[in-house]
């Protein structure tokens, strides 16, 4: 039975009681639903991006005011205003088709589990290299499956070899989502910019593909913040193969349309100088922690460098209330996916001299934490086991970093909070060296002992003010640097 994305009922939902439910997009406003429900991570993001689009495409607030007045609830209202864009949501048979090409392609056949970000490529599986994430993972996809995975790969496609686009905000992008924390509608609402009902004819698919093989690039248009095809992108030129209710596979044809200077109100941005053009974050690989906060979570003192997605600092303009920050997203090493971020954290709303103090913390952790690292070229080698250090050394530190966030909300005085901060991390900095350094240290060689304590003598130096990251660290907390020894007090 063929599968239309806005009439048919074809997405899973856990309902505030703990049951699940498969509902059709209108019924997203039900105030009884929690959350998506799909077996991953990233289709349970990607879906929630999906919906916000959706809403966005037929009914967004037209203003701050207009945001919260239809704050409540209305599924007949979204049913009626959805149901206008049904004949572009097909997801197979005849027409345009729903983010697949215009006009139906012709090729070799691709397994369908080409649809998923963390599948083994054809190199990989052609050198024989997929041991950790096998190739032919999946014969077939239900429509509802295939569905999604079809728009989380349109929305964050990674390089893809040659002339297969990327997302308009390259492959593997940050997402970040305002979390009420009051059920699945109200994440939705929460970040749906503000804007009109867009055009059917809008949706890329609806027309033939801006085909890049000459290296074209399609721009924004001009006269609206977002277009709907921020949410609705779609780089890459796919059709979908299916037998009755099985997608069995996948055809794709290189050069499909290349974003240029894009912008999508669910990721930050940043600039590696001022002036340049703004591009978006992506998520490094382990645990997203305090150190990741500036630019994400809270302002980062500089805009001019980085700018938190528009949904964030949107949601601050539009209310008072608290709320979390769902942080989410592949991190990529080029076309290999490494792991998925998925992080809730909270909204930090400081004032300007609050976020100052906030930047100097973290500046402070990032050189005590090189410092460590440093500190321990004696006892480990250089590359990942320092490097896994300096991350546990990150992690370990967290919930005194929290601590001193709330100090600082609380009206602590500034010098106090940085003075206890950087006893914090000499706490943690020599507590993890000596861990790793001390065991059976009488056993080495003497040299070895020697580097040893010299290395410690050095790590205790940094957060007393001296050597290069003991500079950086006072500094960042505005601390009075010793005196040199020969120096007149």
């Amino acid at each position: 039975m063929p599968l239309n994305l806005i009439s048919n009922p074809w997405i899973p939902v856990v309902d505030k009681s703990g049951h699940r439910r498969i509902i059709a997009p209108w019924q997203m406003a039900d105030p009884s639903l929690l959350r998506p429900d799909w077996p991953r991570a990233d289709l349970n993001i990607a879906c929630l991006e999906l919906l916000i689009g959706l809403a966005y495409m037929a009914d967004p607030p037209t203003s701050g005011d207009d945001w919260e007045d239809r704050s409540a609830s209305d599924p007949d209202r979204l049913r009626e205003k959805l149901a206008t864009y049904a004949a572009a949501f097909n997801l197979t048979g005849d027409g345009p088709l729903f983010l697949q090409d215009f006009e139906p392609l012709e090729g070799a056949l691709i397994a369908p589990d080409m649809l998923f970000i963390d599948s083994a490529g054809a190199n990989a599986a052609k050198n024989n290299a997929d041991l950790m994430v096998h190739r032919g993972r999946y014969v077939g996809l239900d429509l509802p499956l295939a569905a999604i995975a079809l728009f989380t790969l349109q929305a964050q496609a990674p390089a893809g070899g040659a002339g297969n686009r990327t997302s308009m905000r390259g492959g593997g992008p940050m997402v970040t989502l305002v979390d009420p924390g009051e059920g699945l509608w109200s994440i939705i609402w929460a970040n749906v910019p503000n804007g009109v009902p867009a055009a059917i004819s809008e949706l890329p698919w609806m027309h033939p593909t801006r085909v890049s093989d000459k290296n074209m690039e399609t721009a924004p248009p001009q006269g609206q913040r977002f277009s709907v095809e921020a949410f609705f992108g779609a780089p890459r030129r796919l059709r979908l193969v299916a037998e009755g209710d099985v997608v069995t596979g996948v055809v794709q044809k290189p050069h499909g349309t290349k974003y240029a200077v894009w912008k999508h109100p669910l990721s930050p941005y940043f600039r590696m100088k001022a002036g340049e053009i703004a591009l978006p974050a992506h998520p490094k690989a382990g645990i997203f922690g305090y150190r990741h906060w500036l630019g994400i979570l809270a302002q980062s003192g500089n805009s001019e460098l980085s700018e938190r997605a528009h949904c964030v600092d949107q949601w601050e303009q539009r209310s008072d209330k608290p709320a979390n920050i769902i942080v989410a997203g592949w991190s990529m090493d080029n076309m290999k996916p490494r792991d998925f971020t998925f992080s809730v954290q909270p909204l930090i709303d400081l004032a300007e001299d609050q976020l100052l103090t906030l930047a100097g913390l973290v500046s402070a952790a990032d050189n005590a934490a090189v410092a460590l690292r440093s500190a321990l070229t004696p006892v480990l080698s250089e590359g990942e086991a320092r490097e896994a250090e300096r991350e546990a050394f990150y992690l370990a530190t967290e919930p005194a970093f929290i601590a001193r966030l709330n100090d600082l909300k609380s009206g602590k005085s500034t010098d106090d909070i940085c003075a206890v901060w950087r006893a914090d991390l000499h706490a943690e900095a020599i507590r993890k060296f000596d861990a790793i350094s001390l065991p059976a240290l009488d056993q080495r060689d003497t040299s070895d002992i020697q580097k040893i304590v010299q290395a410690r003598r050095n790590l205790t130096g940094t957060f007393a003010g001296y050597g290069k990251f003991g500079v950086l660290l006072f500094k960042a907390l505005g601390m009075t640097l010793p005196l040199k020894k020969g120096t007149a007090a």
